[in-house]
């Protein structure tokens, strides 16, 4: 809800949102667990895109999940390990590059990480 706030207001401004940090990661990935009904798209629009690439905070926070998902640590009725894998790809080096090269390991996601760390 607060980060809805936020959107609004900078849109207003006519600026767009700033990206999440380590604190509204580690949130986002408790609701991204149990997502509330009514919010599962707007959960994986975070994710997608308002986690800054890289080696940030909050980069560091998203690889870690997605890695977990992809072992099968973690689990989001809205993600698939195949999905984490896909959206670890998009993370332009840095913490995603251990979970990628981990799920090469696994016959179903190795074409998926193989394809990622490609680009």
């Amino acid at each position: 809800k607060e980060y809805h706030k936020h959107v609004a207001e900078r849109a207003a401004e006519g600026i767009a949102p700033k990206p999440l940090d380590a604190n509204q990661m580690a949130a986002l990935v408790e609701l991204l667990k149990n997502p509330p009904a009514g919010e599962e798209e707007f959960l994986l629009d975070l994710l997608t895109n308002r986690v800054p690439p890289g080696v940030d905070e909050a980069a560091y926070v998203k690889a870690g999940f997605l890695a977990a998902v992809a072992k099968g640590e973690a689990k989001s009725p809205l993600l698939t390990p195949e999905k984490a894998i896909e959206l670890l790809g998009t993370m332009q080096g840095g913490y995603n590059i251990h979970p990628l090269i981990d799920a090469l390991d696994d016959a179903k996601l190795a074409p998926i990480a193989a394809k990622a760390l490609s680009h």
